[in-house]
This record gives structure tokens, sequence and C-alpha cells, in this order.
């Protein structure tokens, strides 16, 4: 069985995790960056946009060999100091894909609930977020 986390215990950790730097804008990657972007949004108070990349189904198994951009991106980077945000990191790939896509951007860090990013609220075996029915 999956482990789930209550909402008060990821609230927690969004709310004291600790960024080093000020960041001009939110990108989440969509979809399942759009609810931790918009948590970190209510904080840091700054223009969020969304990243269409989709790698996985909702069961986390790939449908792609890669990740695909699916949307295109209607907003600019250049200059700009972004949060990339991202639910789940399991191989990195998504986060890799958008970080090439948003290469024009000056600095770039990631951001995920649970796995390996410049900020993360966990880094433990997968569980069940609280805003998942």
């Amino acid at each position: 069985m999956q482990q789930v986390k209550t909402f008060e215990e990821v609230k927690e950790r969004f709310r004291t995790i600790v960024f080093n730097e000020h960041f001009d804008l939110i990108v989440a990657i969509a979809n399942g960056g759009i609810i931790p972007a918009a948590i970190l949004n209510q904080r840091l108070n700054i223009e969020i946009r969304l990243l269409k990349i989709n790698f996985r189904d909702a069961a986390q198994t790939p449908i792609y060999d890669q990740p695909k951009l699916i949307a295109p991106i209607d907003f600019k980077v250049e200059g700009r100091t972004v949060l990339l945000v991202e639910d789940r990191v399991k191989t990195g790939a998504s986060l890799n894909f958008a970080k090439e896509l948003l290469q024009s951007a000056k600095t770039i860090k990631t951001f995920a609930v649970n796995g390996n990013a410049d900020y993360s609220l966990y880094d433990e075996v997968c569980f069940k977020f609280p805003w998942i029915l």
C-alpha cells in the first residue's frame, strides 16, 4: 500500500523551506507541478506560468520514450531567475527536458515535492500526495 502524507505535514514543509535565491518566475510542469506551484505562489507572490510537458500517465508509467512538449511556450524567461516546479522526480527526465527548453533564463533552480531537486520537501519512497483524489 502506498504511503500517504497528510496535507498538514506537507503544508508545514512548504511553509518552512528556505530558498537561497529570489525568483522572478515560477514555472510549473503541468500537470503534476500545478498544485505545488500554486502553493509556492501563495508564499512567494510572484508570477506563475505553465510548461506543458507529458511523459508519464496518472499511474506514473512512461507513455513516451522521452518527455514531450505538448503546447507552445507562451511566456519569456530570458534574463529571469526561474523556480521550476514538479511534483515528483523519479528519473529527472522531465526536469532536464524543461531546463533545456528554458535555457535562456538567467538561472533555473528546481523544486520537487518528492525527489532529487535543488529544493525538495521530501526525497523518499513514493507516496501519495494529499491533493490527489
